[in-house]
């Protein structure tokens, strides 16, 4: 196993997301690398949580990530931030990202979970992806 790609396959998601036209217009170029603090945008993407396990073979080492893309709005209801969930999904599944060190494998779609904020005011759509990196 190695967590070494992992900074180079963050900057590479984020840089993917941030880079398309489509979606950065949709979401007014609100692409977080972290969740913002202060006064926030009416809709904005960020990136989220991660997990890795070893995802080595024969060839070299890897890992598996998977890692979480919200989509958040203060917007009624849910339209806005799934036409963003739908963007990000076209962007990332089977995406060829250029990784300044080791090589996407795959990316995939694995779950996504929409919900309202506790105070019912903010949408929120998390994506959960699974990307196959090798160090080689």
């Amino acid at each position: 196993m190695t967590y070494a790609v992992s900074a180079a396959l963050q900057a590479g998601v984020y840089g993917a997301l941030a880079g398309d036209a489509t979606l950065s217009a949709l979401v007014g170029g609100a692409i977080f690398d972290a969740e913002p603090a202060g006064s926030l945008p009416e809709l904005y993407v960020t990136l989220g949580p991660e997990a890795v396990r070893a995802g080595s073979d024969g060839s070299g080492g890897g890992a598996v990530h998977e890692f979480v893309i919200s989509v958040v709005t203060d917007a009624a209801g849910f339209t806005t931030a799934k036409r963003a969930g739908v963007l990000v999904c076209d962007v990332l599944i089977d995406a060829e990202l250029a990784l300044e060190r080791g090589r996407l494998v795959s990316c995939r779609f694995l779950k996504a979970k929409a919900t309202r904020a506790e105070n019912g005011s903010a949408r929120r759509i998390d994506l959960t992806f699974r990307a196959r990196v090798d160090d080689g």
